[in-house]
């Protein structure tokens, strides 16, 4: 069973943060913001303001605007692309971290497998296959997915899909269905 103590990412983790920093600057390559029409257009304002700011230091002209004014707008746009890039590759880092995390945790996992229905072994997460069917107690990982053939318990499922408060799966029904790599919080299931 892995250890129940899970890392928490934190915004300024630096295995997060360092790439993500770089991957902003790399999508400010045209290929990847048009892929974004709405930060496309804020570049665009970018580059003419910047070209403007750039066309008003070398040579100004008695219609231009003061210096400290395009400068700052320039300054702001840019810093809305940035941020904006910044950001993306920060949810995506995190995805990427999660996705790892959860991969890892599944060859780590141990399921209880039960033969011929009543003996249980305890087998590695990943030499299960479908139609095996295990037992889940509380605080244990669910090792795959599955349906719930028998018992009804409180499962957390923040992990796959980040909603919070937890959610009752039980036999039958439209709420059999369980996930791996979320966990079980009360009583004791069976699953397929």
């Amino acid at each position: 069973m892995p250890d129940l103590k899970k890392k928490e990412l934190s915004l300024l983790d630096r295995e997060i943060l360092k790439p993500a920093v770089s991957e902003s600057f790399r999508k400010l390559a045209p290929q990847q913001v048009i892929k974004n029409p709405v930060m496309f257009v804020v570049e665009i304002g970018s580059v003419l303001t910047t070209l403007i700011l750039l066309r008003d230091l070398i040579a100004p002209t008695p219609q231009s605007q003061p210096l400290w004014f395009t400068a700052n707008i320039s300054i702001w746009l840019w810093f809305t692309v940035l941020f904006a890039n910044f950001a993306e590759a920060v949810a995506e880092g995190r995805g990427k971290a999660q996705a790892a995390s959860l991969r890892r945790m599944r060859k780590e996992t141990t399921a209880r497998r039960l033969v011929n229905g009543k003996r249980e072994e305890r087998v590695p997460a990943s030499s299960l296959r479908k139609g095996d069917v295990v037992v889940i107690e509380a605080g244990e990982f669910i090792p795959g997915d599955g349906g719930v053939i028998e018992g009804i318990a409180s499962v957390d499922e923040s992990a796959i899909t980040g909603e919070s408060a937890p959610v009752i799966r039980e036999s039958g029904g439209d709420r059999s269905a369980v996930t791996g790599g979320t966990r079980v919080l009360s009583d004791r299931i069976v699953v397929r």
